[in-house]
C-alpha cells in the first residue's frame, strides 16, 4: 500500500495524528508544490524549513523529560545525523540555508520515515512503540546519572572548602608561632614542637590526604599556600627583591620551608609526594608567572634534595631530625619525572634535570645524560658549560646561537695568539662578528642613483651599524609599518595579469617586440617600460 494513500485515511485521527504521519504529510506537500514550478526559491525554502523544523521538534520532543537534553544527542539515538539538526538550527536561529540543502534534508527525512515507520506499518512489523518503556528507562538512567554527578560535585565543593579552611587554620597557627620566635630573636632557629591546636589540624590534614588526596594537592598548589603571596612573604620577613631570586638555581627560603615543614612531615609518603610532584610539573607546563615559576621550581628542587641519597646520609650522620621532610628515602618514578621536566621548559629546567639524573636509582649512561642535558639547553635557549661538551671543540656540533658565538670567540683568540707568536707587525683585524659594510665606488653609486631616479629608493653610503637593526627595519623607521608605503602605487594580484605564451615578446636578432604588444584591451599595458626599468634597477641592488 502506498503511504500517500494512507495519508488520506489519517484524516480521521483529527488532532491526534501520529508524528510520523503528520511529518510525512508536510514534507510530501512541499515536494508536490516544488514539482509544480510555480513557487520561487525563497518561498520553497520557507516551506521546506517549516516542515523540517516541525519534524525535528516533534520527533525529539517526546524524548524530553524533566531535564532538557541537547537535540543532537536525542536525534543521534534514533539515527538522525547531526547535519539535519544543524539544518534545523540554521532555519530557526541563523541565516536561511539554500534550497539545495532543504531538498536534501527533505529527501533524507522521508527516507528515514519510510524505513523507521511506513515499512514496518505496511509489513505489520511495528512492534516497537516510539514511546517505549526502554526510552523511559534510558531517561530515568540519565536523570539518575545527572543526580549522582551533581551530588559528587557538591561533595567535592564541600571537601574543597574544608581543606581550604584547614590550611588557613594551619597558616594562622604558624604565623603566631613565627611572631613569638621573632619576639625572642630566633627567626632562623629551630621552630618549637606543634601545639595541641596545630596537632589536631595536622591530624585532619592527614585524614584528607587519604580521603581526598587530589583535592588537597590542588588546594596546596594554589596561591596563598605553597605559593606564597607578597603579603605572606612580607609577614615572614622574606626578601622579595630581584637580587634574592635566582631563576636558574631556585632555592626555597628557609623560613618558608620551616613554615610548611610540619604539614609536609605528616604527608611523608609516596602516595602523596608523587602526585604533588606531578601537579607541580603540570603547573609549570602552563607557563605561569615568574613568581609562581620560582616557587614551583623551588619546591620541586627541595623535594628532590630532601629525598636525595647524599642528603639523607648527611642528616643521619649529623642526627638532624627536625629539619628534614623525609625520614626514609621514597621511590620516585624517575623516567616520568624526566619526561615531565623536559616537557615543562623553564629557566630552572637544567638545574632540576641535573638533580634528577644525579639521584636516580639506576642512572642513565654518561653519554645519554650529556645528550639529554644538551637537549635541555636547546629547549631553554641557554648554554651551561658544565652540562654539555664545550662549544669550542670543533668536533662538537653547534646547537644554539650562543654555541656559535663561543666558537667564533675561540677562533679569534687563537688567531691573535698565532699573530703574537710570529712577532710580525700586522694591522688589527676586525672580529668576525662585526658587520661588514659594502664599499661602493663613486661610479657605482652614481650609476645606481641614476637607475633609481624617480623611485622611492636610494643608495645608502653611510656607515650604519646594521647589527643594531633587525631584519625588515631601517634606521629612523618608526613603528608604524605604513611609513614604508610610497605616495603613488597600484595593486593587483597575479591572477589579474593573464599572459599567454603566444603573447610573450618574440626576439629577432638583437631586437624584441615592444612590451605593449603583449597585452590587449582598452585599458592599456599592465607594465610599462618605465616600470620595468625601475624594477630592473631595484633587482640589481640584490
Amino acid at each position: 500500500m502506498d503511504p500517500k494513500y494512507d495519508l488520506l485515511k489519517c484524516k480521521r485521527f483529527g488532532q491526534s495524528t501520529p508524528v510520523a504521519v503528520d511529518s510525512t504529510a508536510d514534507l510530501v506537500r512541499c515536494q508536490v508544490l516544488d514539482s509544480t514550478g510555480q513557487l520561487e526559491a525563497n518561498d520553497l525554502v520557507l516551506l521546506y524549513g517549516m516542515a523540517l523544523v516541525r519534524f525535528v521538534n516533534l520527533i525529539t520532543e517526546r524524548q524530553q523529560k524533566k531535564v532538557a537534553r541537547p537535540l543532537r544527542r536525542l536525534a543521534g539515538k534514533i539515527n538522525i545525523p547531526e547535519w539535519v539538526v544543524n539544518l534545523r538550527h540554521d532555519l530557526t536561529h541563523r541565516r536561511l540555508p539554500s534550497l539545495k540543502w532543504c531538498r536534501k534534508g527533505c529527501g533524507f527525512v522521508l527516507d528515514w520515515l519510510h524505513q523507521e515507520y511506513w515499512s514496518r506499518q505496511m509489513g505489520s512489523q511495528l512492534t516497537e512503540d516510539w514511546n517505549s518503556s526502554s526510552e523511559e528507562e534510558d531517561e530515568e538512567e540519565f536523570v539518575k546519572k545527572q543526580e549522582e554527578d551533581l551530588l559528587r560535585r557538591q561533595k567535592e565543593i564541600e571537601a574543597h572548602k574544608k581543606v581550604r579552611e584547614l590550611l588557613i587554620s594551619y597558616e594562622r597557627e604558624q604565623f603566631q608561632t613565627y611572631e613569638e620566635l621573632a619576639k625572642q630573636g630566633g627567626k632562623c632557629g629551630v621552630w618549637p614542637d606543634a601545639s595541641a591546636d596545630l596537632s589536631w589540624i595536622l591530624t585532619q590534614i592527614k585524614h584528607f590526604a587519604t580521603e581526598a588526596r587530589d583535592i588537597l594537592v590542588d588546594v596546596l598548589i594554589q596561591d596563598g599556600f605553597l605559593i606564597p603571596t607578597a603579603e605572606q612573604l612580607q609577614s615572614l620577613d622574606i626578601d622579595t627583591s630581584e637580587d634574592s631570586v635566582d631563576m636558574f638555581a631556585p632555592c626555597l627560603p628557609r623560613v618558608f620551608l620551616h613554615f610548611w615543614l610540619p604539614c609536609l612531615k605528616v604527608l611523608n609518603s609516596s602516595i602523596f609526594i608523587n602526585p604533588i610532584l606531578d601537579k607541580l610539573f603540570a603547573e609549570l607546563s602552563n607557563e605561569p608567572s615568574s613568581h609562581r615559576t620560582y616557587y614551583i621550581t623551588s619546591w620541586i628542587s627541595e623535594i628532590l634534595l630532601c629525598n636525595s641519597k647524599s642528603e639523607l646520609k648527611a642528616h643521619k650522620r649529623l642526627k638532624i631530625s627536625k629539619e628534614r621532610i623525609f625520614s626514609n628515602r621514597l621511590q620516585f618514578p624517575w623516567q616520568n619525572l624526566i619526561s615531565a621536566c623536559v616537557n615543562a621548559p623553564c629557566p630552572a629546567t637544567p638545574f632540576l634535570l641535573r638533580q634528577i639524573l644525579s639521584d636516580m636509582d639506576q642512572p642513565l649512561s654518561h653519554d645519554a645524560q650529556q645528550k639529554l642535558l644538551q637537549l635541555c639547553s636547546i629547549y631553554t635557549q641557554g648554554y651551561h658549560g658544565n652540562l654539555s661538551p664545550g662549544p669550542s671543540d670543533p668536533a662538537q656540533p653547534v646547537y644554539t646561537l650562543q654555541n656559535l658565538q663561543e666558537r667564533l670567540k675561540s677562533k679569534t683568540s687563537q688567531n691573535r695568539d698565532t699573530h703574537s707568536s710570529n712577532h710580525t707587525p700586522r694591522s688589527v683585524q676586525a672580529p668576525p662578528t662585526e658587520e661588514l659594510q659594502e664599499k661602493l665606488s663613486a661610479e657605482t653609486v652614481q650609476e645606481r642613483n641614476f637607475a633609481l631616479r624617480g623611485s622611492a629608493w636610494s643608495v645608502c653610503t653611510d656607515k650604519v651599524p646594521w647589527k643594531q637593526y633587525p631584519l625588515g627595519k631601517v634606521p629612523g623607521q618608526p613603528e608604524d609599518p605604513s611609513c614604508l608605503m610610497v605616495e603613488c602605487y597600484s595593486t593587483f594580484t597575479v591572477f589579474d595579469q593573464q599572459v599567454e605564451l603566444d603573447q610573450l615578446p618574440q626576439h629577432h636578432g638583437n631586437r624584441s617586440v615592444p612590451l605593449q604588444s603583449r597585452t590587449s584591451g582598452s585599458d592599456g599595458p599592465l607594465w610599462t617600460h618605465s616600470d620595468l626599468s625601475k624594477l630592473k634597477a631595484e633587482l640589481k641592488l640584490f
